[in-house]
């Protein structure tokens, strides 16, 4: 890259330079001046910190703001609130939509909710947080606050499996749109293992511990049988729990979800037993067939219409459907009510307090967060958005 520079004209070039004294002290006055502004700047940012912490608020937690979404603007007092569960759902970006939750049962005005699900789930925590969350609301009992009984309605968006789907379950009723992917009934843990990438260049990791399973999932051993049992017990009792919240969200479901189905197609026709096998072409092999069973919670996705017929959600429809349902459940009629949506704005504190967090926290210890072993419900071939998502990326 070449810099343009302009030519001094002669006179110019020939004028007599300054000794440079006032220089030093102009370098002087500039430097005392940047020292000032960035004292300034951490006194300010202290002070936000401060008051957020002076008035009780978590810096991760939003403010969260009311958007007409339809009906009438004004003329009535009778609410419907849509709460949007969206993305991988973590631990600890699910602030604002607990909040949400909480809001919408706190104000009084609001008669029914809609829960709008776009997501392919999240670790355990997160997803049964959320549902506890909206079971309160549903029943009227929360621990924190006192508010009435609310129905609840959910409306699956693109993907709502896996954890997705767990969120589902307080719903009374619950609509998939037609291109919805729902379903993934089931659990994984996934751990990353580079013992034989070390080993080929010398690299290895000398442990010392106490404790026989205390390695168990180090990225630089094999799993033993007793370490592989123990993570297996974690997700044998995490899909226990799953079993048990379908269940008790879809009665009709209660000792079918581990049974074989009998598969059908769009119109009920029963679908063979034996599936093809095929080559790296994507081409079938000839006379090659293998038994092939489905489960509701072996796991798998199913598409919206399968899921209608196997009773996984009650109907497929769009978001207008799922607040027209809500709005009947709470009795009321076209021209009563209003609907919203609940939003997070930036503000000013997040944006800073956000700011500070980014820049105290690398990018290698992000990765090093998300590489460690955690207990998912996430749809099948999930794991780098769970990745992803573990280490504070969109």
């Amino acid at each position: 890259m070449v810099i343009p520079v302009r030519r001094m004209a002669r006179a110019e070039a020939d004028r007599p330079r300054s000794s440079g004294g006032g220089g030093g002290v102009g370098r002087f006055l500039l430097v005392l001046f940047l020292l000032a502004s960035i004292a300034l700047n951490f006194l300010f940012c202290l002070g936000f910190f401060a008051l957020s912490r002076m008035s009780g608020t978590d810096i991760d937690d939003a403010r969260i703001i009311e958007k007409h979404w339809s009906g009438p603007k004004s003329g009535t007092s009778n609410k419907i609130a849509i709460i949007k569960v969206e993305g991988v759902l973590i631990d600890k970006m699910m602030n604002s939509t607990l909040k949400a939750i909480d809001k919408a049962a706190q104000d009084d005005n609001v008669k029914a909710v809609v829960v709008r699900i776009n997501s392919p789930g999240g670790t355990v925590t997160a997803s049964d947080e959320i549902y506890k969350h909206l079971i309160e609301l549903r029943d009227g009992s929360s621990p924190r606050f006192t508010s009435p009984a609310k129905p609840v309605v959910a409306s699956m968006g693109a993907i709502a499996a896996s954890g997705g789907y767990y969120v589902a379950m307080p719903a009374k009723h619950i609509y998939a749109e037609r291109t919805t992917i729902t379903g993934s009934i089931g659990v994984y843990v996934s751990m990353i293992n580079v013992q034989k990438l070390a080993n080929e260049h010398g690299v290895k990791m000398e442990l010392v511990k106490a404790g026989d399973v205390k390695a168990a999932g180090s990225m630089f051993q094999e799993l033993k049988p007793q370490e592989r049992q123990m993570w297996q017990d974690m997700v044998d009792d995490s899909y226990k729990q799953f079993l048990s919240i379908v269940e008790n969200g879809r009665p009709n479901l209660k000792g079918e979800l581990t049974k074989d189905l009998v598969r059908v197609d769009g119109d009920g026709k029963k679908l063979p037993d034996e599936i093809p096998v095929y080559d790296e072409h994507g081409d079938a092999v000839p006379g090659k067939k293998v038994p092939y069973k489905r489960k509701l919670a072996d796991g798998g996705i199913f598409t919206a219409l399968v899921a209608k017929q196997y009773k996984l959600i009650d109907d497929v429809g769009f978001l207008e459907d799922a607040v027209k349902k809500a709005a009947t459940m709470a009795g009321l009629t076209q021209g009563d009510y209003e609907t919203v949506v609940y939003e997070t704005p930036l503000s000013l504190l997040s944006l800073l307090a956000g700011g500070a967090d980014q820049s105290s926290r690398s990018e290698f210890l992000r990765l090093a967060s998300a590489a460690g072993p955690r207990v998912w419900y996430l749809a099948p071939n999930s794991e780098f958005a769970g990745i992803l998502a573990e280490m504070g990326k969109p």
